[in-house]
C-alpha cells in the first residue's frame, strides 16, 4: 500500500472517533487521498481550489478557533509554493496544523521534475517548532497519522505516491522523535527513512552474503531526530550511510551529519539525489536510475568501512 492511501484510510478512522478537526484539500482530493474523508464528512472538508497559500492561510485562521486541521496537496506544493504562508501563518504562531503532504520523491513518476519534490525535508526542517515525519510504510503511516493529530504546534508528514512492501506489523508502536533498530549489525549503519527502508534492509542482505554485518535504522521522525540512536549506532560500528528518497541537502543525511560532527565525528556516506532535478518515467525505473535501491546502499556501506580509523 502507498503510505498516501494509509493517510486516506486514517483521516476516517479519525473523523469517527473525534470531531475537533476538519481536512483541507487544494482540489487533488483524489490523488492525496482526503476524499475518503470528504465522502464521510463532507461538512468537515474544504477544497480550497488550486490556490495552495490560500489553503494554509485557511488552516492557520481555522487552528487559531481551537480546531485541528489537516491541510493537504502535493509536496511540491504544501511545501515548495506555500512556504511563506506555511512558515509565517502556521509555523510562527505554532498553531495545531498537520501538513499531509503526498507525492514526495522521485517515485511521483511520470508527473516529472516540476512534481517531483525532493526539497521538502529540507524546507520544513528550517521552520522552528515543526515536527518533520516520513513514515515507512502502511503501519507507521497509519500510527503517524495518529500521534500527529495528539502533537503540540505544526507537524509536517510526507507520504508517498508508489505503493510499498509492508514492514512492520500490528504490534508496533510509534512513537514522534524515536528511532527504530531493525536489523543489529556492528560492521556499518543504515539510517534509512520513507521508502529507502524496505531497500536498507535488502542492501543489508546483500552485505551479509558478503560477510558484511550492518545495522538497519529506521528514522520515521526527522525532526525532532532521535539523536541519541544516531549516537549509540556511531560509536558502536564506526560507519554511517544515510538513505531517503530526498535531496542530500537539508534532508536527513544532513541532518544525522549535524549530530554526529558535533558530538561524535565518524564516517558518513548518503544515498539520496544529488543536486539533480528528477524528470519523467516509470518510478521504479526512476529509483534505479537515481541510485536508490539496496544495491546503491550497500556499495555505499563498503566505502563508508573502508574510511573507518
Amino acid at each position: 500500500m502507498a503510505t498516501r492511501a494509509a493517510y486516506g484510510q486514517t483521516l476516517v478512522e479519525l473523523g469517527k472517533e473525534r470531531d475537533d478537526f476538519v481536512v483541507l484539500d487544494a482540489d487533488l482530493a483524489a490523488a492525496t487521498q482526503t476524499g475518503k474523508f470528504k465522502k464521510e464528512f463532507p461538512e468537515r472538508f474544504y477544497d480550497c481550489g488550486i490556490a495552495e497559500q490560500n489553503m494554509m492561510s485557511i488552516a492557520a485562521g481555522i487552528a487559531a478557533t481551537g480546531k485541528k486541521v489537516f491541510a493537504s496537496s502535493f509536496a511540491m506544493f504544501a511545501a515548495g509554493r506555500a512556504f511563506e504562508q506555511v512558515r509565517n501563518s502556521i509555523g510562527y504562531p505554532h498553531l495545531n496544523v498537520i501538513i499531509g503532504a503526498t507525492h514526495a520523491g522521485i517515485s511521483v513518476g511520470e508527473d516529472g521534475a516540476t512534481h517531483q519534490c525532493c526539497e521538502d525535508i529540507a524546507l520544513m526542517r528550517t521552520i522552528p517548532g515543526m515536527t518533520v515525519i516520513n513514515p515507512a510504510d502502511e503501519t507507521e503511516a497509519k500510527l503517524a497519522v495518529r500521534a500527529a493529530i495528539e502533537c503540540d504546534g505544526p507537524v509536517y508528514m510526507r507520504f508517498g505516491r508508489l505503493a510499498v512492501p509492508v514492514i512492520f506489523g500490528d504490534d508496533y508502536k510509534f512513537e514522534i522523535g524515536k528511532g527504530v533498530q531493525l536489523k543489529d549489525g556492528s560492521d556499518v549503519t543504515i539510517v534509512a527513512t520513507g521508502l529507502m527502508v524496505n531497500e536498507a534492509l535488502i542492501a543489508a542482505d546483500i552485505l551479509k552474503d558478503e560477510g558484511i554485518n550492518a545495522r538497519v535504522i529506521n528514522i520515521a521522525t526527522i525532526k525532532p531526530l532521535d539523536k541519541g540512536i544516531i549516537l549509540k549506532a556511531a560509536k558502536e560500528t564506526g560507519a554511517i550511510v544515510t538513505a531517503e528518497e530526498h535531496s542530500v541537502i537539508g534532508g536527513l543525511g544532513s541532518a544525522v551529519c549535524e549530530t554526529l560532527c558535533e558530538e561524535y565525528p565518524v564516517p558518513v556516506l548518503k544515498v539520496g539525489v544529488y543536486d539533480t532535478f528528477g524528470h519523467s518515467g516509470p518510478a521504479k525505473a526512476l529509483l534505479d536510475e537515481f541510485g536508490l535501491r539496496g544495491v546503491n546502499i550497500a556499495e555505499k556501506a563498503k566505502k563508508a568501512i573502508a574510511l573507518k580509523k
